[in-house]
């Protein structure tokens, strides 16, 4: 009996499984399906929440390669962690294959290859070097060489990477909860070239930070959406243009294995748009398909005005380069999706606070070519200008359409912004040099041109220029212009980069302006000007003029009069970026970018004169009377009982050791931080050692760190106790700098920060009658023995306000190519 009754189980079970293995038929599979005909026809299930696609084989067996790339439809809010509305992973070059009856998902490496060589070379660098298999998922049904495969996994996955983001900026340890995770099926939308779907993912954790809580209902789920884009590959007539270090242009970097031995494997290809004549042999006409650039249309339109007004100055620079009416900027069609990749599109981002903005794009890695331009623009950024220019101006004028205008003013910023950020996804780097020939080019960060005029009247007229500049249309033409012949490119390519170094053009980019370490003097952010000393002393008399008329005129009446603690940051620092221009200067380097031919000027010390007007201009930034606030602005800051307790809002105002008192002192402390560690950075001390053992007439570090005892240390005689107290504050952020450039790995600025360290701490330490000074030898030695452990230092640092735009401490966004998908 018991035998029976296994035999008869085991028959059962074999019929089910055979009943479960039994393939379903492909017509019944899609069966009450919606087709959505495209490059990849999707088979929607609204039921099920399924989104199926339908791979073909090809000739070389593949199931499919595109382009592909994910953005965020919706974002997080928070710019410091940096997961934005619009924000995008990088063009990948994505290929179906087939192993039994699975497909896989794989990233082609395109970095390297072996362009122009036989199928043999060719095979054996694609087995050189890895692939990356990302996805995988069973055949739902096949009929025919056509397979169909349920997208939804694929979709689900965090390809932009949010879960890195939040880890990174400490706000904790996230991953996707694929059961609150899904592809959103109303979304699909298949076109002819592409494909565009949306997908729910929701990212379950444990919140570390303030910042996710911020800014969600629930800190501990994070729901956001993935707009996913799966593009043809462009079609064959793409020019490829080498980049070239002289122009701008921002670069896809590969390596060409089949080069010939007597040249480099590695190549730079220009990012930039297909753009062609309709008729190449003329040197100027109409062209076959215009560029056009679309303004989000959530928008508001004051903003999506100037957008539109900004961005289309870049039509004289095509038209400069021979294509007519090949550029445009306009609005949005009404029931496009911002992120479909035919579009290029100029998105409105709102965060809880003021941020970066970002452009960047989708482009084919093996050629550099831009398939769309994306920018991305932060919605608070002209609150912060339009207050910046009432703190200088006083509120009375926004509204009333003047040149004075805080609100124009900061509109005109708007303009500046909308082509910055254009130009770069038409392919072009930054130019922080172009402030000193006379504003040459958008790609720059301007800080806006402001004077004191007659009678202490700010005078804002050219606060902004208007328009591109002469290096913008160098570089497009650079770029962009079209050969008739292509023998002629090369040399035709010289000549424009000829003629703007004979028009006096100069181009430096981000790894050689950014950070107090960066070393050529002309070369800055934020700043004016063709000396940065002048414009320094300059930025002094309207930082001076704008603090003694500081008052409740910058804020409008009726408003908590709390709320002028936010205004006056950015007037109390109002000179910090061209401190750090002047600083520059201090072991500064004269350079451009050349190619190697007979005159070469090559690398040259900055004019020892120009760096010895700088250290005389940076030292006045730090004494007590420029850093003082008088009576009748302190009784203004007054706290409030609702910001007081909000740690991101807390982190627009100084810090106060005196609460809820504004304390001078700490705004004192945090002035004089950014201007200590822009002068003594150990690269630039490094450099000032250099080039005085070469030349003893070049400033040294001993020249700088004397002077700055003499200023700092040195208390002139009958000075009150006002001054004392911030003169103490700024001794104290003197030697908390001296005590990081000790720390530093650089002997040559380390060994002479020690060596003063040392002699301080030895002569205020057998000093007991000066109490501060007692102190500050504690806290060297307490610092030095840190540094002697290994161990980081614990020092007492005044924050000072974010500024360019947010945190003072950051390289703008040394990832900022990676944000906006140029892994660069």
């Amino acid at each position: 009996m018991k035998t029976l009754i296994t035999a008869l189980i085991a028959m059962s079970f074999a019929g089910l499984a055979s009943a479960q293995d039994e393939p379903v038929s492909y017509a019944d599979t899609i069966a009450g399906l919606e087709l959505r005909d495209g490059f990849v026809p999707l088979y929607v299930d609204d039921s099920d929440g399924r989104i199926l696609a339908r791979l073909s084989e090809g000739a070389d067996g593949d199931y499919g390669r595109m382009i592909y790339t994910a953005r965020m439809t919706s974002g997080l809010g928070s710019n410091p962690v940096g997961i934005d509305r619009g924000l995008g992973s990088s063009s990948e070059v994505l290929r179906f294959t087939r192993v039994g009856n699975r497909i896989y998902a794989e990233f082609e490496n395109t970095r390297y290859r072996a362009d122009g060589a036989g199928a043999d070379e060719a095979n054996a660098t694609r087995q050189s070097f890895a692939r990356s298999i990302v996805w995988s998922t069973d055949i739902v049904a096949e009929d025919d060489g056509n397979v169909l495969i349920d997208l939804s996994a694929f979709l689900t996955r965090d390809q932009v990477d949010t879960a890195g983001y939040l880890s990174n900026a400490g706000e904790g340890t996230y991953s996707v909860d694929g059961d609150r995770s899904a592809p959103l099926p109303a979304s699909a939308m298949a076109f002819p070239q592409n494909v565009e779907i949306d997908a729910l993912i929701t990212l379950s954790g444990s919140p570390e930070g303030g910042e996710v809580a911020a800014v969600t209902p629930d800190a501990d789920s994070i729901t956001l959406t993935v707009h996913h884009s799966f593009v043809a590959l462009p079609e064959a007539g793409y020019q490829v243009r080498e980049a070239d270090e002289r122009s701008a242009a921002i670069p896809v970097e590969v390596y060409d294995m089949a080069a010939p031995l007597d040249q480099p494997i590695r190549r730079q290809l220009a990012l930039r748009h297909r753009l062609e004549r309709v008729d190449p042999s003329a040197p100027s006409g109409p062209v076959v398909e215009p560029i056009v650039y679309y303004v989000d249309r959530g928008t508001p339109d004051i903003i999506r005005d100037a957008l539109i007004e900004g961005g289309n100055w870049w039509a004289e620079a095509f038209a400069a380069a021979g294509f007519e009416e090949a550029f445009r900027v306009e609005v949005l069609p009404e029931g496009v999706h911002p992120l479909d990749v035919r579009y290029n599109v100029i998105q409105w981002v709102h965060r809880q606070t003021r941020g970066w903005s970002y452009g960047g794009s989708v482009y084919d890695p093996r050629t550099g070519e831009i398939i769309k331009g994306h920018v991305l623009l932060g919605s608070q950024r002209v609150r912060q200008d339009r207050m910046i220019f009432e703190g200088l101006l006083g509120r009375a004028g926004t509204g009333t359409g003047a040149d004075d205008d805080p609100l124009e003013l900061a509109l005109d910023r708007v303009r500046q912004l909308s082509a910055h950020e254009i130009g770069h996804t038409i392919g072009l780097m930054h130019n922080f040099a172009a402030s000193v020939s006379d504003r040459a080019s958008v790609m720059d960060y301007p800080a806006p041109l402001v004077r004191v005029g007659e009678g202490g009247v700010m005078d804002v007229s050219a606060a902004y220029d208007v328009g591109i500049g002469e290096w913008d249309i160098a570089s497009v033409r650079w770029l962009y212009s079209q050969f008739a012949d292509p023998a002629d490119e090369a040399a035709g390519l010289e000549a424009i980069l000829d003629q703007a170094r004979s028009d006096g053009l100069m181009y430096i980019s981000d790894r050689h302006a950014r950070g107090n370490d960066s070393g050529h003097p002309l070369a800055n952010l934020w700043d004016n000007g063709a000396n940065p000393t002048d414009e320094l002393l300059a930025t002094l008399d309207v930082r001076e003029q704008a603090l003694a008329a500081f008052g409740p005129h910058v804020m409008q009446e009726g408003w908590p009069l709390s709320s002028i603690r936010d205004a006056f940051p950015p007037i109390y620092l109002y000179h910090r970026y061209q401190v750090e221009a002047a600083a520059s200067s201090l072991g500064g380097v004269m350079f451009a970018y050349e190619n190697n031919h007979s005159g070469v000027a090559g690398v040259s010390a900055y004019d020892a004169a120009e760096q010895r007007r700088a250290l005389a201009a940076l030292i006045e930034t730090l004494q007590p009377a420029q850093l003082d606030i008088s009576d009748a602005t302190l009784a203004l800051l007054s706290p409030s009982p609702y910001v007081d307790y909000d740690p991101i809002a807390q982190r627009e105002h100084f810090e106060s050791d005196q609460y809820p008192a504004f304390s001078r002192t700490n705004a004192a402390a945090a002035a004089a931080r950014n201007t200590l560690q822009a002068m003594l950075s150990p690269a630039r001390l490094a450099r000032m050692s250099d080039q005085a053992a070469r030349d003893e007439t070049q400033l040294s570090p001993s020249e700088v760190l004397n002077a700055l005892h003499t200023a700092i240390i040195d208390v002139p005689r009958g000075e009150s106790a006002r001054l004392t107290a911030i003169r103490q504050a700024v001794q104290t952020e003197f030697v908390l700098q001296l005590l990081r450039v000790a720390a530093s790995d650089t002997p040559s600025a380390a060994a002479p920060a020690r060596a003063g360290l040392e002699d301080y701490a030895e002569r205020w330490g057998r000093n007991r009658s000066n109490n501060h000074f007692f102190w500050l030898a504690r806290q060297i030695e307490a610092g030095l023995a840190r540094i002697d452990a290994g161990e980081d230092l614990e020092a007492i640092d005044t924050d000072i306000p974010p500024g360019s735009p947010i945190g003072a401490d950051s390289c703008w966004h040394c990832d900022s190519g990676r944000l906006v998908g140029l892994g660069d």
